[in-house]
């Protein structure tokens, strides 16, 4: 149970969309900036590279629910699917992945240490392999939002649901509804 009562049926919504629920006036800029960052096209990077920059900082903060949620919509945008996520997850120095998001992807991990942690060195090596500035902008942002939605899923302690069945169906509904609460 969440360190305060939510008002709604954890097991039902877990998670940040039970936080969601209890403050609809906070989910709604929330989920708008989301959606522009995640899903919004034309983008250059695809919609399942931005969840995976998502799923890959949320991991790196262990936040099991923002994980396993966005690592879930990720796979469903990938090629690679869940094996890919994984592989980027634990090893990202030789996942099978661009020289870009790989370079992007060590821009969010800086961000999520702290942002004053993005180096000029980082940003040239992501200019270096063809990431453009709106790229780098919007990864240091997702990145940034991400660590804030972690911390605001743990510190107020939601239920993270172990069935990995529960985090397909999220991403089922993102798929198909977009970050709507």
């Amino acid at each position: 149970m969440a360190h305060i009562d939510l008002g709604v049926d954890e097991q039902r919504f877990p998670g940040v969309t039970g936080l969601m629920r209890f403050r609809p006036e906070t989910a709604r800029p929330l989920n708008a900036l989301v959606e522009v960052l995640l899903r919004a096209e034309p983008h250059p990077l695809s919609r399942g590279e931005r969840e995976l920059v998502a799923a890959y900082v949320s991991g790196l903060n262990e936040c099991d629910f923002c994980s396993a949620g966005h690592s879930a919509t990720a796979a469903a945008q990938l090629d690679g699917g869940m094996t890919l996520v994984e592989q980027v997850r634990v090893d990202l120095e030789h996942a099978p992945i661009s020289g870009k998001l790989r370079a992007l992807l060590r821009i969010a991990a800086a961000v999520q240490q702290d942002g004053r942690k993005v180096t000029a060195e980082l940003v040239e090596a992501a200019r270096g392999e063809g990431a453009t500035d709106l790229e780098i902008h919007d990864v240091v942002l997702i990145a940034a939002t991400f660590c804030m939605v972690n911390r605001y899923v743990d510190g107020l302690a939601t239920l993270t649901p172990t069935d990995p069945q529960a985090y397909a169906a999220i991403a089922h509904r993102i798929l198909t509804h977009g970050y709507t609460p």
